[in-house]
């Protein structure tokens, strides 16, 4: 184990981080993406630290293969964007580099400060970014180039020992940023570490926070938990840390009211990772189905409308109005969810049109 230093005010050397060799931290090399790679190797080629950072690097530590890489780099993003044509910055307040290969999106960042706590936007060392990151098992950086994980807040024994550590002193972490309730929620559901009791009862105490949260953001999220393969979980996760309430609160509100719909939309959550790990291309109205399909049979007796033959149409209409409500704050894409509500319907039994263009 190799031992990263920094001086203080007055010259001396200070360790700052533990690096882990190769041998130490087992990460094989060909799990890399070389078009990550490529982009660390090209940056560092012209004279700018960078790594591969966060969930990425934690995978690679429990031998999994990542679905993306996140860099980090010391050059800005402007200078990011003049070193790589097949890029674009994006952002107002926080801006970050998408560097863009095939259908692969590579998010590149630069260091930043703690200047303006941990979500100001200047530009920093990267002593400074790591006390950024939200939690330990996300704070690490890898040099695929010299093969070490350099390791400032003790995350690889995190990691190891299954625990979820905020890096961020617990008083401000949430405060600044509600949304890290919902990723600690997460990490804990889908990497089987725990949320030690503190923690737990932090978010709980803070939970509140996520209401005045944009409807942007939280869309954001919940598409991810969809789209993740570990939907139950971490919904499941959500509702025992009384976050839930606050990303989906009509369906929140119904599965406290009654038993049987908790039964029916939490199975059917099952059913929706199943869809996602088997059918990884599948649309996302597609997968948008198995979270209004509980509140749309409880709308009305289904097979008395079909049975008087009343109006696709209208009925239609009708679900389409309370569905749209039922989804809120959450505003995915209106295309897809409109697929999602004639989905149900043709299920339920009532006649319409899905255009071959939309299945």
């Amino acid at each position: 184990m190799l031992i990263r230093y920094s001086s203080d005010s007055k010259g001396k050397p200070v360790k700052k981080a533990v690096i882990y060799t190769k041998e130490e931290h087992n990460i094989p090399l060909e799990k890399i993406d070389t078009d990550a790679l490529y982009i660390v190797k090209h940056l560092k080629d012209c004279g700018y630290d960078s790594y591969i950072v966060g969930g990425a690097v934690r995978d690679l530590i429990v031998g999994k293969t990542p679905k993306d890489f996140d860099i980090v780099t010391e050059a800005t993003p402007s200078r990011i964007k003049k070193l790589f044509r097949n890029s674009r910055i994006i952002g107002k307040r926080f801006r970050l580099v998408h560097v863009i290969y095939g259908t692969k999106i590579f998010e590149v960042s630069t260091f930043r400060s703690i200047c303006d706590g941990s979500v100001g936007n200047a530009f920093g060392t990267m002593d400074e970014d790591v006390q950024r990151r939200d939690f330990s098992l996300n704070a690490l950086y890898y040099d695929p180039l010299k093969e070490q994980v350099i390791d400032y807040v003790n995350g690889v024994e995190d990691i190891r020992k299954k625990v979820i550590r905020p890096v961020i002193p617990m008083e401000r972490i949430f405060t600044e940023d509600p949304v890290r309730m919902l990723r600690a929620v997460k990490y804990s559901a889908t990497t089987g570490c725990r949320l030690p009791h503190a923690l737990k009862s932090k978010i709980r105490k803070s939970a509140h926070l996520l209401s005045p949260i944009s409807p942007s953001r939280l869309t954001e999220e919940l598409l991810k938990i969809i789209n993740s393969g570990h939907a139950y979980d971490i919904i499941s996760a959500a509702i025992d840390a009384d976050i839930f309430m606050y990303l989906q609160p009509s369906a929140c509100a119904l599965i406290y009211a009654s038993r049987d719909f908790e039964k029916k939309y939490m199975m059917h959550l099952k059913d929706l990772d199943k869809l996602v790990q088997s059918q990884p291309e599948s649309r996302l109205g597609k997968r948008l189905t198995y979270l209004v399909y509980d509140f749309i049979s409880s709308l009305t007796d289904w097979q008395k409308e079909v049975s008087t033959k009343s109006a696709a149409g209208e009925l239609y209409t009708k679900t389409w109005n309370q569905c749209r409500h039922f989804v809120l704050p959450m505003n995915p894409q209106r295309t897809e969810l409109e697929y999602a509500i004639k989905n149900t319907l043709t299920q339920l039994g009532v006649g319409v049109r899905i255009s071959k263009k939309s299945r």
